[in-house]
């Protein structure tokens, strides 16, 4: 098992080491590194592809503080610095993409260009923000127990077969450790004005039955990166690169082999 002292957090990661061209990948809310099996897997024979656990996640250490995505930004580009790399592909899923955008902004000569799976950058609507606290109001006060379970999976997943996989896992934590990362979620601060100021080449992959982050925010966030041809609009919801892999990969590999190099 692989960990890195990075910010205060004891950092998990894995690396497929190699020496092809680095590939960093962040996990969504709730997720973890290995909800990018298929990417690995379907990059690995080329790519360096690393693929980590971000602060209140999978086997991360966290000193479960306040935090925000500037920090996890810091996070990414510190484990880049951990393992030597100067510059990579930056990218990830929702939040992922969240943290991904603004380690673009915070340290733009160091991302090559950006891979934003289901993500974007529309803060919550006041009906969205009060059904999302009161779930995380009631995970706080009772845990994950199998009703709201599903009903997240299903927002999240929406696979019969990745749901229970999941739901088995967040069954298997302290509910306490929602806490933070859900306050860094409900909290995050608007970045829409300053995406013209990143300027490297950004894929922007999205799942046609995404609710969790609807269409239009994806191509409004695509239409505002200048280095963006649009939306690659793909089956399934908010985590569709685990559950419909195979034309997520192949936007990615399409994407990654016309980078200029």
């Amino acid at each position: 098992m692989s960990y890195a002292q990075v910010n205060g957090q004891k950092v998990y990661f894995e690396d497929t080491g190699g020496d092809g061209p680095p590939v960093i990948l962040g996990h969504g809310f709730l997720m973890d590194h290995e909800m990018f099996a298929p990417q690995v897997e379907a990059l690995r024979d080329h790519y360096r592809v690393i693929t980590w656990d971000e602060r209140g996640f999978g086997l991360t250490e966290f000193d479960g503080q306040p935090f925000t995505y500037w920090d996890s930004a810091r996070d990414c580009l510190g484990l880049l610095d951990h393992l030597g790399i100067d510059r990579a592909v930056v990218g990830g899923m929702s939040q992922g993409g969240f943290l991904s955008l603004r380690a673009a902004l915070l340290a733009p000569e160091r991302v090559r260009a950006l891979i934003l799976l289901d993500s974007g950058t529309l803060l919550y609507t006041d009906e969205q923000r009060a059904a999302n606290q009161g779930m995380v109001d009631l995970w706080l006060a009772v845990g994950p127990v199998d009703d709201l379970a599903q009903a997240v999976a299903t927002i999240i997943i929406d696979d019969p077969v990745e749901n229970p996989k999941w739901i088995a896992k967040w069954q298997a934590r302290p509910k306490e450790l929602m806490a933070e990362p859900a306050r860094c979620l409900m909290e995050r601060d608007d970045i829409s004005h300053r995406l013209a100021e990143i300027t490297c080449p950004v894929l922007v992959v999205h799942g046609m039955e995404d609710t969790a982050i609807e269409m239009h925010d994806a191509e409004a966030t695509a239409a505002a990166l200048v280095g963006c041809g649009g939306v690659v609009k793909v089956g399934g919801a908010h985590a569709a690169n685990l559950t419909n892999p195979e034309p997520v990969n192949a936007a990615i590999l399409d994407f990654l082999a016309g980078l200029p190099s």
